[in-house]
């Protein structure tokens, strides 16, 4: 089976090395949350501590696709890693992305970075709305999500697990993971506002965001406001309905416990 694997520069594992730790991938390192759809695991690999995230292989049509005409989710978050560093954007740094392929067919991609020590997600203020700090952060984060939009960083999977906080010196630092669904443009106030949506549903949540993005964008507070709120409500009516869809037709899905 073709092998195609892209070490970062800066990154001192050889090829050799990084296949063989693929090869025990299933059966060592440290799972992080289900595994139902991708599996992510940590790995020490040459003595680097890795985040390594092994990629569902696609239906019979993304097979194709993803062969011959479209960059795989490895790739495009390890080129958006670099790219987002390059901005000034923090994000883990990228190791490696690794594709297996056969002449027709894609199968199997990992990408590997470097696991990075974080306090805590934004899913933590949606859980926890008593938490030390909590506006302070939410203030913090809308501002870091503000530098992502002026910089023409459109994160399409902005939501709650996908930004990690690490606290250093009394000061919050945010780190985008997730990166393969990600588009660079400039956006327009409703692209901008509706980015939010994925984030929470929670009104309480919603006014303080909307109030320092108004703030940030010199906009009337109850405008963006309002708009912020038929966003999050319009994502999250799509949301419940997709899930009754899969819930009454794919039953026979089960998930990994």
């Amino acid at each position: 089976m073709p092998t195609k694997i892209v070490i970062d520069k800066n990154v001192n594992i050889s090829k050799p090395i990084l296949e063989e730790a693929l090869q025990r991938f299933d059966s060592s390192g440290e799972l992080i949350g289900t595994g139902y759809r991708n599996v992510i695991k940590t790995l020490d690999i040459n003595g680097i501590h890795c985040n390594v995230k092994s990629f569902k292989v696609p239906n019979l049509i993304n097979k194709i696709v993803y062969n011959f005409f479209r960059k795989s989710k490895a790739q495009r978050s390890f080129e958006y890693a670099s790219k987002l560093q390059g901005m000034g954007i923090g994000t883990p740094d990228a190791v490696a992305y690794v594709e297996h392929k056969t002449p027709l067919f894609f199968k199997e991609s990992y990408y590997i970075s470097k696991q990075l020590e974080y306090d805590f997600t934004i899913r933590k203020l949606i859980d926890e709305p008593m938490c030390e700090d909590y506006e302070r952060i939410l203030r913090e984060f809308t501002r870091f999500t503000y530098e992502l939009h002026e910089k023409g960083v459109h994160f399409l999977d902005h939501s709650p697990g996908n930004t990690l906080i690490k606290q250093v010196d009394g000061e919050f630092q945010f780190y985008l993971v997730d990166l393969n669904r990600m588009r660079f443009e400039k956006m327009d106030l409703d692209m901008r506002l509706n980015n939010f949506a994925r984030l929470s549903p929670k009104d309480y949540m919603l006014d303080i965001i909307s109030d320092e993005y108004a703030t940030l964008i010199g906009a009337p507070k109850e405008e963006i406001k309002e708009k912020m709120y038929f966003f999050s409500k319009k994502f999250s009516s799509g949301f419940k309905k997709k899930e009754a869809f899969k819930k009454k037709y794919f039953f026979w899905r089960k998930k990994k416990s």
